[in-house]
């Protein structure tokens, strides 16, 4: 199949709010490349992962600067995803003396014989810039449809396979949709195959955690839950085959190399085969967690360090692993087992271990005693709680309806700077907003970006969010800002410093890019508040109080 058909696919996806629509568009693209492939062909798998905005290959080595200055585009349409998978796999193959030079002439042969209409999703898959998965959920139901098959089972095999990729050329090339149900039931829990972690609901507070879970702590029907710290670090899925363990980051990437210490504590576990589930932070001797960023530093996968930056980083900067699950154990596969019976498992695994190894737990019926905990959590320095069902099983990959985490929600009163032109489904309007908080002096800092000093006049920015937008509110912010708009600097509208805005944000931390020195974690809009002014939104001192 030609990369244009897929990047016209992608281009319906994207211009439509519908998602039976954008899962119909992706259905009918596979069964036209499962029809057209050859035997033995990954042409499906290509295709899924270039639809969910991923490269098979993870990274080619190319940059943004290798892209800067791209030959002529063909005049027809040539390029068939096999092309274009093969000549990643080249470029990511490359290393040593003269690999940046070969790497940039497969990348000019490349985007030369794409169309002037392809270059576009290339150029954005290629340094590994789009968010992964973005349309993955789609393309797994799509591909279920395609098939003929229940979601449920594309969705386990999914889970199981760590990609919708391979389960998509399975079931589509199986013949029928018999022969894939058949085939999907071949994807089976693999120690040393990373599988996609289970995710939790959120709640604001651990009464609403309970509501979800439908248990009543402190009723005579009620049900005991489990409450876990919820750490501030990264999540990791360890993998142990006798002395061969591997250390898995939430996004599937392999980060083994890069933990040695974490390698150590589980090979040191009474076991010989394992699955587990938990958190990797950097703890102070004090016990508190540090700063998320440090903890990043230790997994992050963009670049490449040598082995002895890597020793001195690990030596100033080690990792604590934090259990919380165990999806197998010895021969056991527990993924379908109660929350209480894989926590005795995993209680019994760790009870002999060096140091603390599972993360702390209450298990109670107790609803005061859960909210307490919570409480003595968020006082200690920890992220929060997740409230998990006991009856449940691990469902993997997707946000389960047995755990639910609660957070303290922080929020913050902050005036509105720019804002971005939207792209995709939210084309039209103005979308992205950027952040500003006073200054001391009585101006404003904006934490994120820069601005030129006739923008910043005090303010300080202090991050960008489009998230907790909807519809209706993106419809009135773009009338409501190019009313204030100043002047435009390519897709940034300027605009004057008189919009405040509420919004929710899960910490602060420090950034020495930024002229404000920190910048918010995860901030979403919560509402405009028409009844504030501009001189009673929140500091940047107050934020810098948030420090860890």
């Amino acid at each position: 199949m030609l990369l244009a058909e897929v990047a016209a696919t992608s281009d319906a996806v994207a211009a439509t709010r519908s998602r039976l629509a954008k899962r119909t568009a992706i259905a009918d693209l596979l069964r036209r490349v499962a029809d057209d492939a050859e035997a033995g062909s990954a042409e499906v798998e290509i295709a899924v992962a270039y639809l969910a905005g991923e490269l098979r290959q993870r990274r080619t080595g190319l940059g943004w600067r290798s892209l800067r200055a791209l030959p002529a585009p063909a005049e027809e349409p040539g390029l068939t995803l096999t092309d274009v998978d093969a000549a990643f796999a080249r470029m990511a193959d490359l290393s040593g003396p003269g690999s940046s030079t070969a790497r940039q002439a497969e990348a000019a042969a490349l985007f030369g014989a794409a169309t002037a209409r392809a270059p576009p999703p290339l150029a954005g898959r290629a340094p590994g810039a789009l968010r992964a998965g973005a349309l993955d959920s789609a393309a797994a139901a799509a591909g279920a449809e395609a098939a003929g098959v229940p979601a449920d089972t594309v969705r386990r095999a999914v889970m199981l396979a760590g990609a919708t990729g391979p389960v998509a050329r399975a079931a589509l090339t199986a013949g029928g949709p018999e022969a894939a149900t058949e085939a999907l039931a071949t994807f089976r829990l693999t120690v040393g195959r990373a599988v996609r972690p289970m995710l939790a609901q959120s709640a604001p507070d651990v009464g609403a955690a309970l509501d979800k879970l439908g248990a009543a702590p402190g009723d005579p029907s009620g049900t005991a839950v489990a409450v876990d710290l919820k750490l501030d670090g990264i999540r990791i899925q360890v993998h142990r085959d006798g002395d061969e363990v591997r250390v898995f980051t939430r996004s599937l990437h392999d980060i083994t190399a890069r933990v040695p210490e974490i390698v150590a504590a589980v090979r040191a576990l009474p076991a010989r085969a394992l699955v587990l589930d938990g958190e990797a932070l950097v703890v102070g001797p004090d016990g508190v967690p540090r700063p998320f960023q440090e903890t990043a530093a230790r997994s992050a996968t963009q670049g490449e360090r040598t082995a002895a930056e890597e020793a001195e980083l690990a030596a100033s900067l080690e990792l604590s692993p934090f259990f919380f699950d165990v999806l197998h154990a010895d021969g056991r596969d527990l993924l379908d087992e109660p929350l209480r019976d894989r926590l005795a498992v995993l209680d019994d695994l760790l009870a002999d271990a060096a140091g603390p190894l599972a993360v702390r737990r209450l298990v109670s019926d107790d609803a005061a005693a859960a909210t307490a905990f919570f409480d003595a959590a968020v006082a200690e320095g920890q992220e929060g709680v997740v409230v998990k069902s006991l009856a449940a099983p691990y469902a993997a990959g997707r946000r389960g309806a047995g755990w639910v985490k609660v957070k303290p929600r922080h929020t913050l009163d902050l005036v509105v700077l720019a804002v971005e032109q939207g792209s995709g489904r939210r084309s039209g309007w103005l979308s992205n907003i950027w952040l500003g908080a006073r200054d001391p002096a009585g101006g404003f800092v904006m934490l994120g970006k820069t601005l030129d000093d006739d923008d910043r006049s005090g303010w300080v920015m202090v991050g960008k969010t489009f998230k907790g937008m909807t519809d209706e509110m993106l419809a009135w912010q773009t009338e409501r800002f190019l009313n204030l708009e100043t002047r435009r600097e390519g897709h940034v509208v300027h605009v004057r410093p008189e919009q405040v805005v509420e919004i929710a944000f899960d910490g602060v931390q420090r950034s020495t890019r930024y002229p404000g020195g920190v910048a918010l974690r995860f901030a979403r809009v919560l509402r405009y508040r028409d009844d504030k002014r501009v001189n009673e939104v929140d500091t940047i001192d107050m934020l810098r109080s948030l420090l860890a």
